[in-house]
């Protein structure tokens, strides 16, 4: 892991950010990769199958970014939902590409069993700097509430509202860098005027269940799937992962809606949250989007059969 810097290079100590910090920030991200080339062609190559959804356009500045979702075709009224979203964290890109994997390699499997509702890229601009904020310095997945200030999490609700209380099962893939420690935690810090705790970075998988409404067995079964693909993270000297205590091998809980995460924004039965870690010496960019659509396909597997 790289060493974590002293200080965060904008803004004052101890003095949370104002629009001028903002745009101080906003002027160092760059452009490093493409959404149209890398996801929205891959969302558009799968449109002879499923059924494709513009459920919003982004626009910053001089960019748009059309935010797609991908939907089962001859959805049934009769059957349950299964929601997948990837890429709330714009530079977690094994939730984005392990979202399109299961779609490609195994959504074909459940026409029959279950209608799914697949938000691969919900933050294209941050995808695209590989960031976690989206251009407001706001964190979309701290985001999702009533008159939400990001338009990446206003939109996914909106999506979702008309079914909300019909999904049975949502999965969030999300991940745990290095960068989390070196950029993202330091930032956060920095913008909102407090000082910055140096953590540790979990080496492997694990699962974060809502601790409103835990799902011990389903989380498990997620757990089992994925360890045939990639290592499961242990628990620290604390017995915690990232700060939370382990309820399970691989799984903490966090209070979902309390934080205003994604995996908060159904009435599901069944929530979770993937954390795969790219960084690991143990695992290939390749394995880490395999453990993500494995994950879904537990997942779904476990809701359908209970």
């Amino acid at each position: 892991m790289n060493t974590t810097p002293a200080f965060y290079p904008i803004g004052t100590p101890g003095t949370p950010w104002s629009n001028v910090e903002r745009a101080q920030w906003l002027s160092r991200q760059a452009r490093r990769r493409s959404y149209e080339s890398e996801v929205v062609s891959k969302i558009k190559h799968l449109g002879g199958r499923f059924d494709l959804e513009e459920y919003g356009r982004l626009e910053y500045g001089d960019e748009r970014f059309p935010l797609l979702a991908i939907r089962s075709r001859n959805w049934k009224d009769n059957l349950p939902v299964v929601l997948v979203t990837g890429g709330v964290h714009g530079y977690e890109t094994s939730g984005v590409h392990g979202a399109l994997q299961f779609a490609d390699q195994y959504a074909g499997k459940y026409p029959d069993r279950a209608n799914l509702l697949i938000a691969p890229c919900v933050s294209p601009w941050a995808y695209e700097r590989i960031h976690r904020w989206n251009p407001n310095a706001i964190d979309p997945n701290r985001s999702f509430y009533e008159n939400s200030p990001a338009e990446e999490s206003a939109a996914l609700m909106r999506l979702v509202a008309p079914i909300r209380d019909r999904v049975l099962m949502h999965i969030d893939l999300h991940e745990t860098t290095d960068t989390d420690e070196t950029e993202f935690r330091p930032a956060l810090a920095a913008r909102d005027g407090k000082p910055f705790t140096p953590g540790g970075i979990p080496d492997g998988f694990y699962l974060v269940d809502d601790s409103e409404n835990p799902q011990p067995e389903f989380q498990q079964a997620v757990i089992a799937a994925v360890e045939k693909v990639t290592h499961v993270a242990p628990a620290d000297d604390n017995n915690e992962i990232i700060g939370s205590p382990v309820v399970a091998r691989g799984v903490i809980e966090y209070p979902l809606k309390q934080l205003g995460l994604c995996a908060s924004i159904t009435n599901a039965r069944y929530k979770t949250t993937t954390e795969v870690y790219p960084d690991s010496p143990r695992a290939t960019p390749e394995q880490c989007n395999t453990a993500q659509a494995v994950a879904v396909c537990a997942a779904v597997e476990y809701t359908l059969s209970h």
